[in-house]
């Protein structure tokens, strides 16, 4: 319904792919890793993929907003984790939405959330469609009439700036280069950006607790919420806008994390930082990945407050054309609006240098733009597009992700990473690969980001990364870490893992919120919690393998 059509098989755009050139370096590497390739499947098309017919229909007033045409259907199926790209190559869809909403104010919202408690629906809130958790999955059991995804997309404008106090009134549905292009006709920015801020909506950003770029200091986009609308089946919630307060629990961090279950984002205020002028950067070398993450402590520790400080072990950062296999590379970068930060710089390449690292600045006008540092720039934008390529072929490539304190961070990753490397090998038969970096860090522990690659093939692609991701859910949290850091809980992060995490006694406190803002537990149920008199559905697609 829009000029612009999100890929139901993978990421971005219909159009937007992997150069030629790019393709056939991902090649390269599979065939380097796994010897000769089949054929590949065939990018699906929509005209091959048939649905079970829409359950029920919208009421006659809200007809003009909602579509039950397969093709709207099926792009609102599924996110983009390997399972989601998986079963669309695979031209698996056995639970679309029956219906799809595309409302444009905050009053369409809440009719077609007061129709769904009404009929029994489930309300899937849809943004930028790019969970890889399960999150925007209409997998809701037999319990309701029908599931209808509600996108927020036409609701993508920026109502009003405030240059004093540096903030906006932004639409949920817009996405962050939507948002931020016109942010930056003020020369202001909200600085938070995802690896899927593409596509990422405002509102799918605030509901997921959605972790920025930036590797220190404000990390999570719930630092940058000033107040939020919220739309509930119990009614409708607007926070006051304050600098802070302390009257209370913060209701905007009540809303952030909810991810859908306890009503829709209709528009939030939010605080903006001037566009940055000054930067600085630089990479290290090290021997030794946990010499290394040492020196990581100690800058994190230091107060410098790195814009960028991302830890590649040897293995993560030679996959990515980002070094030799031999060393763990440090990418630090610095940067402000107000006044030069090679000092900052410098001081964070002493203590690297103390801790055993070898510093490569680069020179020229964009110092941030070359080496190892642009190489893993550079893959880490494009790799959402890799993963289309490898699930063609059966290969299995996917991340988990995760925190822990300092003091236990050694025997964690050891660990974790023994314990994943051997369902790797139990599940597919194969060594496979893991490797890790950190994505954030703070002065009392880092992010590890791991990531894991084996060959199963078409038939049993699902088969294996099920039993994968049952193993590294179980074994993060056994070892002390969350089960997600930044990319949210939805279905298949339950399983073996949120719900392990999670105190008793907040889930009870969680669950009466929920039955005070959605009493028939319409909204995205399955998420975060099981809806009263509900069925236990953990995982998601977890469940059925």
């Amino acid at each position: 319904m829009t000029a612009r059509q999100r890929k139901f098989w993978g990421w971005g755009f219909e159009g937007e792919a992997l150069s030629p050139e790019e393709h056939d370096w991902l090649l390269g590497v599979m065939h380097e890793r796994f010897g000769d390739l089949p054929e590949p499947i065939p990018v699906p098309r929509l005209e091959e993929i048939v649905l079970r017919r829409p359950r029920v229909k919208p009421p006659a007033a809200l007809a003009a907003i909602v579509s039950d045409s397969d093709a709207d259907r099926i792009r609102h199926s599924y996110g983009q984790s390997f399972p989601d790209i998986a079963r669309a190559f695979l031209r698996q869809f056995p639970e679309p939405p029956d219906l799809v909403a595309w409302p444009e104010t905050a009053d369409q919202v809440r009719q077609l959330v007061d129709w769904a408690g009404g009929a029994g629906v489930a309300v899937i809130p849809f943004g930028g469609g790019s969970s890889v958790c399960g999150g925007v999955e209409p997998d809701v059991g037999p319990a309701y009439a029908g599931t209808m995804s509600v996108d927020m997309t036409r609701m993508n404008r920026v109502l009003e700036v405030d240059k004093a106090s540096r903030a906006a009134l932004i639409q949920a549905g817009a996405r962050g280069p939507e948002f931020d292009a016109e942010l930056k006709t003020s020369g202001l920015t909200l600085r938070h950006f995802p690896q899927s801020y593409q596509m990422a909506t405002l509102g799918g950003m605030i509901v997921t607790r959605s972790g920025g770029h930036f590797a220190t200091l404000y990390t999570h986009i719930d630092e940058f919420v000033e107040s939020v609308d919220l739309v509930s089946p119990g009614g409708t919630m607007q926070t006051r806008r304050l600098p802070g307060a302390g009257a209370g629990p913060d209701p905007n961090r009540w809303v952030s994390g909810s991810e859908g279950i306890l009503g829709i984002v209709t528009q939030a205020w939010m605080r903006l930082q001037d566009v940055p002028k000054f930067r600085a950067a630089a990479t290290v070398r090290f021997t030794d990945f946990y010499r290394a993450a040492g020196a990581v402590r100690a800058i994190v520790q230091s107060g410098l407050h790195p814009a960028n400080c991302r830890l590649l072990d040897a293995q993560e950062a030679f996959f990515n054309g980002a070094g030799d296999g031999q060393h763990a590379i440090l990418v630090l970068g610095f940067e402000n609006a107000d006044h030069p930060q090679d000092a900052k710089l410098e001081r964070a390449l002493e203590i690297a240098r103390d801790l055993g690292g070898i510093a490569d600045r680069p020179k020229g006008e964009a110092p941030q733009r070359s080496g190892a540092a642009e190489a893993w720039r550079t893959a880490f934008i494009r790799m959402p597009f890799w993963r289309e390529v490898q699930v063609s072929y059966g290969i299995l490539f996917d991340t988990f992700e995760t925190a822990c304190t300092w003091a236990d961070f050694e025997d964690f990753h050891a660990d974790v990473s023994r314990e994943v490397k051997a369902a790797i090998k139990d599940a597919s038969g194969q060594e496979g690969t893991l490797t890790c970096r950190f994505t954030h860090v703070y002065p009392d522990g880092p992010a590890p980001y791991f990531s894991f690659t084996c060959f199963p093939g078409k038939a049993r692609m699902l088969e294996v990364w099920s039993q994968i991701k049952r193993a590294a859910n179980a074994a993060v949290v056994r070892h002390g870490g969350t089960v997600t850091h930044h990319h949210a809980v939805g279905r298949d992060h339950r399983f073996g893992g949120y719900d392990a995490e999670r105190p008793p006694v907040f889930a009870t406190a969680l669950a009466g919120a929920k039955g005070a803002l959605d009493p028939k537990g319409v909204m995205n149920p399955g998420v975060l919690i099981d809806p009263p008199g509900a069925p236990h559905r953990p995982g998601g697609i977890l469940e059925t393998r």
